[in-house]
């Protein structure tokens, strides 16, 4: 069963309960691609508090962190914005 962007939202609503989300799936853009065959893309935006203080590289941690049982299920591709709250 393929990853949606819903099931991105769930994981990433339940790990992190961010302030703000939103979740685009891109992968109709990369259609013929060769990772397109490995699963879907997806772009997520994400402001929430436990991104306070944190490197921009804990913060993509914590978001693959969420996600850790959808990766395998067809997420090939995941472009992240994660920010803290007051953050532009």
């Amino acid at each position: 069963m393929a990853v949606t962007a819903q099931d991105i939202d769930t994981a990433l609503r339940e790990a992190l309960q961010p302030l703000a989300l939103a979740i685009t799936d891109d992968s109709d853009q990369h259609a013929g691609h060769a990772g397109a065959r490995e699963g879907r893309h997806f772009s997520v935006q994400i402001v929430s508090e436990r991104f306070n203080d944190l490197s921009r590289v804990k913060r993509h941690r914590l978001v693959y962190d969420a996600l850790h049982l959808l990766i395998p299920r067809g997420i090939h591709a995941l472009a992240i914005d994660a920010r803290a709250p007051g953050e532009s």
